[in-house]
């Protein structure tokens, strides 16, 4: 793959917003000319791997007194020269400093384009580079564990272990036809023997797929039930925050509260919603409609109702909704008769949380130590299609195929491969994936 990477790019690296210090980046041939013209003092040889303090100057205006990184090609992120200046972390600031960049000669980064530029230099492979998206985007301390595995190559060597298992198969069969007078042809034994154990190595890497989708989209978990039945007591516990107004007064929460938070390793979006009943109240009965669409729209429905309260209305629930049976207010029941289905808890003593979040994880069907690997759809997807071609494999060698035609099925799975790490990509698949990251990275 070809790339005119000739000309310099620069970008704030940093959230915009008032903080500590602000981070602009600055990669290309170009780099070292341009840091020259801004940081004073300049016009010296910088020696790479080292900070150096000096000020940026707009010609003769200061502008900040600055922190300056330097790494030289090739040993950086993108394989270029590339400089990191440390500004103070003003909106004002880091804006003015990347404005000086860009003056000096650099062109503003795309999304993304610093890490696709690493990729495009063989700096990280492609499973690394969106190890590096799903890293910045965890919300949950297991999915950053996944993702930082992925990011020091785990993933990537598996799938290198994979293809050459399926290269040196297609090497035995195209060596036996261009030289048959010299190679024997692989039994069919051998080649189906080799074809079900890759089969089955790829089964292992796909054991953790539904996993690691709930770690990277989430779930939505609706709270509903009657008024009064403790929804918002039980949103604020599962938070361990007071997020929601709790009071006697039945309709109390008339609009949709929303709020993440880690459950057992999945990140869950809360969602508390107003108490379910006929009434006149035209804005309660706003919210109850917006409960109601709620419950169709979410993963998950925790059905609360009040322990101590023998009225239950269970009419409104969705049959082929995950639904989870939440009994409230425990601390003061005194005889406590739930059927088993039931999680009974207590949000003032905070007693069954634990057992409800265990329950939550268990209806998603999610477990974090289920497989070692963690994958994406895009992933996911080349590894079923590297396994379709495989089982045609498998069927030619049951009906005797000759071996030319069954390396189809071979060269076809090792193109399946190598789309996970980029050895064969389109300049569509690559668009798609960086344009998904932040300016500066």
């Amino acid at each position: 793959m070809v790339r005119d990477f000739s000309d310099t790019i620069a970008a704030i690296a940093t959230p915009m917003g008032t903080g500590g210090i602000g981070v602009i980046r600055i990669s290309g041939e170009k780099t070292l000319s341009i840091i020259n013209r801004i940081f004073k003092p300049g016009k010296r040889d910088f020696e790479p791997n080292r900070a150096y303090y000096g000020r940026i100057y707009d010609d003769n205006n200061l502008v900040d007194e600055v922190i300056m990184l330097y790494f030289k090609a090739p040993n950086s992120f993108t394989g270029e020269d590339v400089v990191e200046i440390q500004c103070h972390g003003g909106m004002n600031i880091v804006k003015k400093t990347l404005e000086l960049c860009l003056k000096a000669g650099a062109r503003p980064a795309d999304n993304g384009e610093f890490s696709k530029r690493a990729f495009i230099n063989g700096k990280i492979d492609l499973s690394r580079a969106e190890a590096i998206l799903d890293l910045i985007h965890a919300r949950t301390d297991c999915f950053s564990r996944a993702s930082v595995l992925n990011l020091s190559g785990k993933l990537a060597q598996k799938i290198r272990e994979l293809r050459m298992e399926v290269l040196n198969l297609l090497s035995l069969i195209t060596a036996a036809v261009d030289f048959p007078e010299d190679v024997d042809e692989p039994e069919y034994s051998l080649i189906n023997e080799r074809s079900i154990f890759i089969i089955s190595e790829i089964g292992r890497v796909l054991t953790g797929s539904i996993s690691s989708n709930l770690m990277r989209e989430g779930i939505k978990a609706a709270i509903v039930g009657r008024p009064n039945a403790g929804k918002s007591s039980l949103f604020n516990a599962l938070l361990d925050a007071d997020r929601a107004i709790v009071t006697e007064i039945p309709g109390t929460t008339r609009d949709l509260i929303q709020e993440s938070v880690d459950i057992e390793g999945i990140p869950v979006t809360l969602i508390d919603t107003a108490g379910l009943r006929e009434c006149d109240d035209y804005i309660e009965n706003i919210g109850i409609n917006l409960t109601k669409n709620t419950m169709e729209n979410s993963d998950i429905i925790l059905y609360v109702f009040d322990l101590l309260d023998a009225e239950k209305t269970e009419d409104f629930l969705i049959n082929n909704k995950k639904v989870i049976k939440v009994g409230t207010k425990a601390d003061l029941a005194k005889n406590i008769s739930a059927d088993d289905e039931v999680i009974v808890v207590s949000s003032v003593k905070k007693t069954g949380l634990e057992k409800l979040k265990n329950h939550i994880k268990n209806k998603v069907n999610f477990s974090n130590g289920s497989s070692e690997f963690c994958t994406n759809l895009r992933q996911q997807e080349c590894l079923k299609d590297c396994r379709a071609h495989l089982e045609k494999v498998l069927e030619g060698c049951e009906q005797r195929m000759p071996p030319d035609l069954i390396s189809i099925d071979l060269k076809s799975a090792l193109v399946s491969l190598g789309e996970i790490t980029g050895e064969v990509v389109s300049e569509e698949v690559l668009d798609n994936i960086f344009s998904n990251f932040c300016i500066g990275k």
